[in-house]
């Protein structure tokens, strides 16, 4: 669907002027050279700002930019190891034999809140390089943001199942009757729901399956927005308006998990100062 549709679909679901949003704590998200270039790390907070966004898990390419917007709003802004140095590094990673040296330097520095995304698929998913940050980030108890299909997912809880692991975008295969699957065989295992809206609720409409799956499941689902590329910080009102709109069709509850708690608990955050 073309950005100038979603915005003027969703233009229905912003509140009115003086009604409140409900927060919402972004799993989901990149800040990275060229997004940079554009906005600053207080243009972004702005946004953030005005979407309600409580809090926010932000990686970037390279790693820095995402520490820039952390060390800008460090109470808010939750900052992952971005591994690629560059977009080129996306494709060969897992043949990068120095990477995990690196990955190791980085971490020792204490200010990360996990890895990823790492973009890996079932070819790749014995690649000692991955595995060896599978190791990396575990010893530390940090969550890896896994962006794979279903046979990474078997092979890293093989290798490592003390892992905690957070599937982006519902894994490469986002069908309800596999998630539900694949989160009964693995207790650390999260789903991030990030660009996904369209299944979850066509037209606006939440899936009945999906409703079941998020009922279901609800402490193990988190909200995103992935801004994949800089026009999706311009888009952010509407793809926000989408994840709002689905939320408020599932009972207070499990919307309340969805949109804050889990992601809470998950990165221990405290409850009273993070519904402050």
């Amino acid at each position: 669907m073309r950005p100038a549709l979603i915005i003027a679909m969703t233009t229905l679901l912003l509140p009115l002027p003086g009604r409140a949003m409900q927060p919402l704590f972004d799993s989901h998200l990149h800040y990275s050279e060229a997004d940079a270039r554009v906005y600053s790390p207080a243009q972004i907070i702005a946004i953030l700002d005005r979407y309600q966004i409580q809090r926010a898990v932000v990686t970037g390419t390279p790693a820095q930019h995402a520490l820039d917007l952390y060390q800008h709003a460090p109470e808010r802004i939750l900052p992952f190891l971005g591994v690629y140095r560059s977009s080129a590094d996306k494709g060969g990673w897992t043949q990068d034999t120095g990477l995990p040296d690196r990955v190791q330097q980085a971490l020792a520095q204490g200010r990360w809140r996990g890895v990823g995304e790492l973009h890996i698929f079932a070819q790749q998913r014995h690649s000692p390089v991955f595995l060896r940050i599978v190791d990396l980030s575990s010893a530390q108890g940090l969550p890896l943001l896994m962006h794979c299909d279903p046979a990474v997912i078997d092979s890293l809880f093989e290798h490592r199942p003390d892992a905690t692991v957070i599937w982006a975008h519902a894994g490469a295969y986002p069908y309800p009757a596999l998630l539900a699957d694949y989160l009964q065989r693995y207790p650390r295992l999260y789903v991030d729901l990030s660009v996904r809206d369209e299944r979850i609720a066509p037209g606006g409409v939440l899936d009945g399956e999906w409703e079941i799956l998020l009922m279901e499941h609800a402490g193990r689902f988190l909200i995103g927005v992935d801004t994949y590329r800089t026009e999706r910080w311009e888009e952010y009102g509407a793809a926000t308006a989408l994840i709002r709109g689905w939320l408020t069709q599932l009972p207070a509850s499990v919307a309340l998990q969805l949109a804050r708690d889990n992601a809470a608990r998950l990165f221990m955050i405290d409850d009273d100062a993070h519904n402050r």
